[in-house]
């Protein structure tokens, strides 16, 4: 008789060796109990993010205004997170035109809720919004970034391990499930970036998703795709800037973000079978919001944008498709392209983006390129915020 695996226990061992592995990975990285930190930035990275001359920063400096920076080796300045915030404020106090080191909301403005979105996995949605939050916060906004995707993989990215740090809950479940709902504020994780506060996720984001219908069919409980909305609500005025992960499928979680979304952001490589398939994702995105719509969502949106990622300019056939899109969409493509770089995927290794990793573990010529094409993707993203807000 052949011998039979029962594939439940399998799958179980395998996760169980799987995660043992991840958590000595994490504890190799960083000592036991010590929290991810970001690195400092030099003097010129700084000048940069704050549209100003290193000369101006070093005057600064000597002057005794704003934050001291540490001295690293060859006698670099270097600046920490809050240091960088700290000099926007100090240059906000004395700029002409409101808002230029300190661009988020003012009065009247209206919270900005970005949904990254894709049916097809592989596409870099988890990239795109990590990336796009924490260039924001270092550009000055205000940002919450929720990992509505279980299987939380912009969550490690900013060093929560979920089935070690999240035992207890603290996922936005615990906040929209439908019986007991927690306060949003008491699920929300500050992060190692100022300004970038995180609500992680985890396989308790699929109690939604199993839910939902049994109270639909019992036509019990509030609207479901409202309860991300009302609670986004509660927590407003402490953002300029909520950005979505969302889970690589249309369901309730999906849905009740979009319902919430001001702005909707697609992610697309541009190969033929993704194309295809985020064929296939709007077809359905359309008819599921339109039903949405038609019991009293919310479905008025700033913007639409796709944005190209994982490019490759020397493939052709990606090029072809990248015109293919643009030829139908116009300007619902960014101008801009987030390019395929092996700076980005050697920085997810050690579970960090392309602001955090240190620029001297790759060739310089690889990580500028990759950081130029993320900063020109970002910085559109940032535009149409702008523009949302009437400026």
């Amino acid at each position: 008789m052949v011998d039979q695996t029962r594939i439940d226990r399998l799958v179980g061992e395998h996760a169980a060796l799987l995660s043992e592995r991840l958590l000595a990975h994490r504890a190799q990285l960083f000592p036991p109990n010590a929290s991810k930190q970001l690195r400092r930035f030099t003097s010129g990275e700084v000048a940069e993010l704050l549209g100003v001359k290193d000369a101006y920063l070093r005057k600064l400096s000597l002057e005794g205004r704003g934050p001291q920076p540490e001295t690293g080796p060859g006698g670099r300045r270097l600046y920490t997170p809050e240091d960088i915030m700290a000099l926007r404020h100090l240059l906000e106090a004395g700029a002409k035109v409101p808002g230029t080191y300190l661009p988020g909301r003012r009065a009247g403005d209206h919270l900005q809720v970005i949904t990254v979105i894709n049916f097809k996995g592989g596409s870099g949605k988890t990239t795109t919004a990590a990336h796009l939050a924490q260039k924001c916060a270092l550009d000055g906004y205000r940002v919450l970034a929720i990992d509505l995707d279980p299987q939380a993989s912009l969550s490690a990215l900013h060093g929560f391990q979920p089935e070690f740090d999240l035992l207890d809950g603290g996922t936005l479940y615990d906040a929209i499930r439908h019986e007991d709902p927690a306060p949003m504020a008491s699920i929300i994780r500050k992060t190692y970036f100022a300004n970038l506060d995180l609500i992680p996720g985890n396989l308790d984001l699929m109690e939604f998703e199993h839910e939902t219908p049994r109270l639909l069919a019992e036509r019990a409980g509030n609207l479901f795709f409202t309860r991300i909305a009302d609670k986004l609500a509660e927590i407003e005025a402490q953002y300029d800037l909520v950005i979505i992960d969302c889970p690589p499928q249309l369901g309730f979680l999906t849905m009740a973000a979009l319902s919430a979304a001001t702005a909707v952001l697609v992610t697309v490589h541009p190969q033929m079978l993704d194309v295809m398939s985020m064929c296939q994702f709007l077809l359905m995105t359309s008819n599921l919001l339109g039903v949405v719509a038609d019991a009293g969502g919310n479905m008025n949106y700033d913007w639409l944008r796709y944005v190209v990622t994982r490019y490759e300019p020397g493939d052709g056939p990606q090029n072809q498709m990248v015109s293919f899109m643009r030829s139908l969409f116009g300007d619902h493509v960014l101008n801009h392209t987030a390019l395929k770089s092996t700076a980005v995927s050697d920085a997810g290794i050690t579970k960090q983006t392309l602001y955090e990793v240190e620029k001297s573990a790759f060739t310089r010529s690889t990580y500028d390129r990759a950081l130029e094409s993320l900063n020109a993707v970002n910085g559109e993203i940032e535009a149409l915020v702008q523009k949302a807000w009437g400026r």
